[in-house]
């Protein structure tokens, strides 16, 4: 029997307020993916940008078109447009960092911005009863 050829795949996620994002890293042809659509048809641009953060900031260290010989396909539930963007970008990040090894990709992310390696953790906090939210309190009149 022939022995099977393993390939490296990288595989992360990321999370910001509901939204989770899993990205997947392996050798390829260069192409990026959002829930199976191309990273250029992906709407709204502003969605887009932040998305391309971490391959921007990456082409600094590891040099450009470093991500021609990678598929990039990210799945992203939960939350609103701009927590997938995020969420997305996080797990993007940290897929990059590991799929590299390289501790200076590492602490440019750092210095960046924390939240493209570690997941933001803040939540909404619930509404309180009988009140009309988490810190809105009843207006008192004596008139």
């Amino acid at each position: 029997m022939a022995a099977r050829k393993t390939e490296k795949i990288i595989m992360t996620r990321g999370k910001k307020k509901e939204a989770i994002a899993r990205v997947r890293i392996k050798k390829g042809k260069g192409t990026i993916k959002i829930n199976g659509k191309l990273i250029d048809a992906y709407e709204p641009e502003s969605a887009k940008e932040v998305i391309m953060e971490p391959i921007i900031i990456a082409e600094t260290v590891l040099g450009n078109g470093f991500y021609e010989s990678l598929d990039i396909q990210a799945n992203v539930k939960g939350g609103g447009v701009m927590g997938q963007a995020y969420a997305c970008r996080t797990a993007l990040g940290k897929a990059l960092v590991e799929w590299s090894g390289s501790e200076d990709l590492k602490k440019k992310f750092t210095e960046y911005d924390r939240t493209l390696i570690i997941d933001d953790v803040r939540r909404k906090e619930p509404k309180k009863f009988l009140r009309k939210g988490a810190r809105a309190k009843p207006i008192k009149s004596y008139r």
